[in-house]
């Protein structure tokens, strides 16, 4: 993603954010150990999902193909191991996924966005 990074710390984590040129934001929540535990997204456009989920990109993208109704449709995942929140129509998306098992003491999943 090209785009410009602003980093902001909170008390149990850091926040990069990476702003693209189209205004899509991309913000990944880091730990202090240095692992990104969360991801949010929001903008006119999409980002490369591929890029921003990474390795758990193939499980989301199989169930949300069994789940989603219509091109349109919110997705939400609540799995074990990973939660995804997906949204947006044409030129608004949004969306959010952490591992639940890797958010820092403390860190309320309502701060990922």
């Amino acid at each position: 993603m090209k785009a410009a990074v602003n980093v902001s710390r909170a008390t149990n984590y850091t926040v990069h954010e990476m702003k693209a040129a189209d205004g899509t934001a991309v913000r990944e929540f880091v730990s202090p150990s240095g692992q990104v535990f969360g991801v949010a997204w929001s903008g006119p456009f999409q980002p490369d999902l591929k890029q921003v989920l990474g390795n758990y990109y193939d499980q989301v993208l199989a169930v949300a193909k069994n789940r989603r109704a219509s091109h349109n449709a919110p997705i939400s995942i609540q799995e074990p191991g990973l939660v995804v929140e997906m949204s947006g129509h044409m030129r608004y998306y949004t969306g959010r996924a952490y591992v639940p098992r890797m958010l820092p003491q403390g860190v309320q999943t309502t701060k990922i966005k």
